[in-house]
């Protein structure tokens, strides 16, 4: 339940910078059985926080909103504009200081659409705690100092490749159907 708490919270209004995932990892590396079982509990605590925000940010925001400056609310916008499941997928990807909370406070804005935010999350945190898990299971105590000192890295080459799918994706779509 700890667990739980700390990553619904990290998703809401309480900042948890790694602390949920080195818990993650740490409980995966002492009883790999019960990986899965964490995974799962980051996850659905991560997602139902988000969701909370994304409720403020529909219902109007005014004092989330004002934590943001408007340009990067707007940067933010355009993102979620172009391509709203991409942008929150990645978005979930990425550690702290990526601007986490202004992406899920702008797509409650912009009414982004509830399944799709939800999908996208769950795929994003979903690989994102599945994989710190298997770390944890494979190399232990060894996993969270490789986390502490490479997760930045490891996640931007992780954003990448989700942002080229997507590109190549949207090309191939593009091309005229064969006659």
């Amino acid at each position: 339940w700890g667990l739980f708490a700390i990553s619904f919270l990290d998703s809401t209004f309480i900042p948890f910078p790694l602390v949920n995932d080195l818990l993650l990892m740490h409980l995966s590396s002492l009883s790999p059985a019960r990986m899965p079982i964490y995974v799962l509990d980051c996850t659905a605590a991560s997602v139902l926080g988000a969701y909370v925000l994304y409720a403020i940010g529909a219902g109007g925001g005014k004092l989330l909103t004002r934590k943001f400056s408007p340009e990067k609310m707007a940067r933010a916008q355009g993102w979620l504009e172009r391509n709203d499941f991409a942008t929150v997928l990645v978005i979930s990807l990425l550690p702290a200081p990526a601007p986490f909370k202004l992406f899920l406070v702008t797509a409650g804005v912009m009414r982004m659409n509830r399944v799709r935010y939800g999908a996208a999350l769950l795929a994003g945190r979903g690989a994102r705690f599945l994989a710190e898990g298997w770390l944890a299971v494979l190399y232990g105590a060894q996993a969270e100092k490789y986390l502490k000192a490479n997760l930045a890295w490891v996640s931007l080459a992780i954003a990448i490749v989700v942002v080229v799918l997507t590109l190549a994706y949207r090309i191939w779509a593009r091309r005229p159907a064969a006659t």
